[in-house]
């Protein structure tokens, strides 16, 4: 049966972020009630989450809180991306139960896939073989979420389900060259090479390796889908179903951008996963498929970079 979303009350944790905001935008259509919490509600800490969920008493969770970032953050502070991760979602996760709320999707990430899984990822791909270690931190404590799902709706029959966004860009960006994902440095880079006149924009590693790429509105749409229609254990794949090389990728942002200059490889910085694209199809039986194009999306994220609407 269809989960109706309108009269409900329904927590998006994370809310300031680009996926949580871009999930608020979405349900200001659904007739719904939205709950939010400040940074004064520390998701890391179990006593003031369960106080905050006794109070407010949600209907509905989307768990869109996380500490995020591309391969250097992974890197440099691999025990923030798992120790933070693990508590804000076992924290919602265990309050959502005990305060008996009725629909709880959990948002992990396409890392949570082994390194050579196949292409593209079906869902059943999960814990086959070894992760991608530049980003394992992360990745394992999203596997956990998507566990812990499951556990909780074996045990106790809670209505809780996980999907698995592929790379995300859009208005709300991270364009911080320190702990950003490569969309939006790339945007970011070359933007400021157009505006200083440079003749040139590195981009780390080969350029050979292949991506997904998802814009923030088109997984706000598809995790209202499955809020609604979607009910069983299984986690779900939510991309565009379309990968392509990062150096074509670079062409793309540079051509939209305005950028004219060359760009050049640093050979040196590791390229991560060779490919990474995931099926769709369980999704695609399900009736939803995603509307926004790569380019127009790019064009989008970059009037949202010189608007203001990112973090830097």
């Amino acid at each position: 049966m269809a989960y109706r979303l309108t009269g409900k009350r329904v927590y998006i944790a994370g809310h300031k972020g680009m996926v949580g905001s871009a999930i608020v935008r979405r349900l200001a259509s659904e007739g719904c009630e939205i709950l939010t919490s400040d940074r004064s509600t520390d998701l890391r800490e179990q006593v003031a989450v369960r106080e905050w969920f006794s109070v407010n008493r949600p209907d509905a969770v989307v768990v869109a809180a996380a500490k995020v970032g591309g391969i250097l953050a992974n890197n440099n502070y691999p025990a923030e991306f798992l120790y933070d991760n693990l508590m804000i979602e076992a924290n919602i996760i265990e309050a959502a139960y005990r305060n008996d709320v009725e629909k709880l999707l959990f948002l992990g990430s396409s890392c949570i896939y082994p390194k050579m899984a196949p292409q593209p990822i079906p869902e059943d791909a999960l814990l086959t073989g070894p992760l991608e270690p530049t980003n394992e931190w992360y990745a394992v404590a999203k596997i956990a979420g998507i566990k812990l799902c499951q556990a909780y709706r074996r045990q106790y029959g809670c209505d809780f389900i996980s999907a698995m966004p592929t790379n995300l860009y859009g208005p709300g960006d991270n364009f911080d060259l320190a702990n950003s994902h490569v969309l939006p440095a790339l945007i970011r880079k070359a933007h400021e090479a157009k505006e200083v006149g440079a003749s040139s924009i590195e981009i780390w590693g080969t350029g050979a390796p292949r991506r997904e790429f998802l814009h923030v509105d088109d997984l706000a749409d598809g995790s209202v889908f499955l809020l609604k229609k979607y009910s069983a254990e299984s986690h779900v794949n939510l991309g565009s179903g379309k990968d392509l090389p990062i150096i074509e990728l670079a062409k793309i942002v540079c051509s939209v951008v305005g950028f004219e200059g060359e760009i050049t490889k640093d050979t040196t910085k590791p390229d991560g996963t060779p490919r990474k694209l995931m099926s769709g199809d369980m999704l695609a039986e399900m009736g939803w498929s995603p509307k926004i194009s790569l380019r127009d999306g790019i064009a989008h994220a970059y009037r949202a970079f010189l608007a203001g609407e990112r973090k830097s």
